[in-house]
């Protein structure tokens, strides 16, 4: 008896020539070649038989820049020299599609690559095509559309032609200005019946017109903002600072980086975008507002990918006594992104299998503003938050069925 065929996924990666989508696509080659082992993978040691395996993903996707993707991993300098040569071969024959793009949306990362400038509905189109034709090249069994694209503008989602399915698409026809491209690759997917996710704090699939659209078609969609490194540990040690009653009275928080992230939040108006999803979490965890909870984000050349992320937390105790914590993160941006990025794909692939549509909450232990699939205030606590994940892995069920005393949910912070 024959062995059956492993089933490979294609994902699809807006802004696949950036520092982390060049450090998925290496990571997995070097994975693939036995030289770099799953550390840093969540998921490594998971045994699930929905879960796809790592070498058997196919990369593709859309950028601003043209640069084969080896070219590109050179300029970002997060791979060492042994490891850039070992995957040389692979991803100097990897190459981004022409994406869409719109220098409204975001000011400092223009690229030079030939950008797609028809209409929006002619771009979106042009989006869907790409991943048809993506899928019957690579010969996969499925496609997820992962953005890892630089961060875009704020966008008012309350204005009336973001609300349902077919306002957006009179939208889309009207060529309407306030539709952005993280927009556009999120429509493109989800009416294609593609599952996406969205890794930025732009605003794509958490429109209520495209919630809708994604519950609809029972397309599996989750977002957004990768949670990666200050705030996973602000959501970790938020949740023991509630247990021991301990009052925050300031939270300040700096994150000096050099990478081409940093470029797209030297513009004012994405960093608005960027600062709304640091910030939201600490009251929601805590229970009361912190009314001195500061988030800073500056680019700094020359820091590269190495980013630095500083906390200055101030306590108050029992009597009234005052206390510090400091942190300070020495990171590698693209180093800590990238796992999160494969297991995100992995898991929209798992929930297509199982035919789940519209928002997957469960995966909001990924994200800084998760999605939520009812519109109510996300869980924010990472512990909880995993818990849930966790669960939802396995399809054990709901939140009662793991039979959590009350006490014991209290400290979980489930409210």
């Amino acid at each position: 008896m024959k062995d059956m065929p492993s089933r490979r996924l294609g994902v699809a990666i807006v802004g696949l020539g950036g520092a982390v989508g060049t450090t998925m696509v290496a990571g997995i080659e070097l994975i693939r070649q036995g030289k770099a082992g799953t550390t840093g993978l969540p998921l490594a040691e998971t045994l699930h038989p929905g879960l796809v395996a790592y070498q058997d993903l196919v990369f593709g996707g859309w950028d601003l820049y043209a640069d084969d993707l080896a070219a590109a991993a050179a300029q970002h300098r997060v791979l060492d020299g042994p490891s850039l040569d070992a995957v040389r071969p692979a991803l100097s024959a990897l190459k981004p599609w022409a994406p869409a793009a719109n220098v409204d949306f975001c000011k400092n990362v223009t690229g030079a690559a030939g950008s797609n400038r028809v209409t929006k509905r002619g771009q979106a189109d042009s989006i869907a095509e790409d991943l048809r034709r993506f899928k019957a090249e690579a010969g996969v069994h499925n496609v997820v559309v992962v953005n890892l694209a630089s961060t875009e503008r704020l966008v008012d989602p309350t204005l009336p032609q973001f609300q349902t399915p077919e306002a957006f698409e009179a939208a889309l026809d009207a060529d309407d200005p306030a539709i952005g491209p993280a927009m556009l690759y999120a429509y493109a997917a989800i009416a294609s019946g593609v599952a996406y996710a969205n890794f930025t704090p732009s605003v794509a699939a958490d429109l209520p017109a495209l919630v809708k659209l994604a519950k609809r078609n029972r397309v599996p969609v989750a977002g957004k903002d990768g949670k990666t490194g200050q705030t996973l540990l602000k959501t970790v040690l938020a949740p023991a600072l509630r247990g021991r009653a301990l009052q925050v009275d300031g939270w300040f928080s700096t994150n000096i980086l050099g990478n081409r992230d940093g470029l797209a939040l030297d513009d004012p108006a994405s960093l608005a975008s960027k600062l709304g999803t640091k910030g939201s979490v600490l009251d929601q965890i805590l229970g009361y507002h912190v009314a001195n909870h500061k988030v800073r984000i500056e680019y700094y050349p020359p820091r590269g990918d190495d980013k630095e992320a500083w906390d200055n937390i101030d306590v108050s105790g029992f009597l009234g006594q005052r206390m510090q914590l400091k942190l300070n993160f020495l990171c590698k941006d693209s180093i800590l992104a990238a796992p999160l990025a494969i297991e995100i794909a992995r898991c929209l692939d798992l929930a297509h299998q199982r035919n789940e549509g519209g928002v997957l909450d469960a995966l909001g232990t990924f994200f800084k503003a998760p999605q939520t699939a009812d519109g109510k205030e996300p869980e924010h606590a990472w512990f909880e938050q995993e818990r849930r994940f966790r669960m939802w892995l396995d399809g054990t069920g709901d939140m009662e069925a793991t039979g959590l005393t009350k006490a014991a949910r209290r400290l979980a912070n489930v409210r």
